[in-house]
């Protein structure tokens, strides 16, 4: 476990990224799109779980410009306030050029072997949707992104592997959400899109308070599955 440094692309600064790499390389490069709780210790321990599956994983702290260092929980009502406070200041096309860098920087760590793509959970899936849609990653996979179905309008522009986690049980994804999303990427050869009918949002938050063994277990299984498909 280590980290390292990404400038920003607008030239506005630097910010870091937390680094867990697998026991054998070259490998392909992970980035790991957080929650609204920041780099906190359930990404970090995500990462492990990626690094022990072969891959390098990269976490970017990407509300770097607004706090660096975020480290929240979702036990207490004052650090949900705060991620909340945190989500609503976040500028989303930032966080992307962002992303952008980290993924070009993940391409070129040593131990890579050049192939690089992207797994957000909750802000980090709507992320990693976005990402399917604006960058050259790979891969990319949405963990109970919030709010993708605003976004399908820009399907046409995924042409990499995308691979979709919904929690039926989601309040933030409610039913008519599910239905548009699934809907639009029924039949599209590049995107797969799953449905956890047991599951409620943040199923697979390690540690979390609606983490859902067996929902993340198929899921996880899933993006394994993507993953090893795309990067090697």
């Amino acid at each position: 476990m280590s980290s390292v440094t990404v400038a920003a692309t607008d030239g506005s600064g630097q910010f870091d990224a937390y680094v867990v790499e697998p026991v054998k390389t070259p490998a392909g490069a992970v980035v790991v799109i957080q929650e609204i709780f920041g780099v906190n210790d359930s990404m970090r321990h995500t990462a492990c779980q990626i690094a022990d599956l072969g891959f390098i994983a990269v976490v970017p702290d990407l509300f770097w410009r607004l706090q660096p260092g975020v480290n929240l929980t979702d036990k207490t009502d004052a650090e949900w306030k705060q991620a909340f406070d945190l989500m609503n200041r976040f500028d989303q096309d930032k966080g992307i050029e962002d992303l952008k860098a980290t993924l070009a920087l993940a391409r070129t760590l040593p131990g890579s072997n050049g192939k690089a793509g992207t797994i957000g959970y909750c802000l980090g899936g709507r992320l990693a949707f976005m990402m399917a849609t604006r960058s050259d990653a790979d891969v990319n996979i949405a963990y109970y992104g919030v709010g993708i179905d605003g976004l399908l309008s820009d399907l046409p522009k995924v042409h990499k592997k995308l691979l979709i986690h919904i929690a039926a049980q989601d309040k933030f994804v409610l039913p008519e959400a599910q239905a548009k999303i699934t809907a639009a990427t029924n039949g599209n050869p590049d995107i797969e899109t799953h449905i956890y009918q047991n599951a409620d949002h943040a199923f697979a938050r390690v540690g979390g308070v609606h983490w859902h063994g067996l929902s993340a277990a198929i899921a996880n299984g899933r993006s394994a599955e993507a993953l090893a498909a795309a990067l090697g």
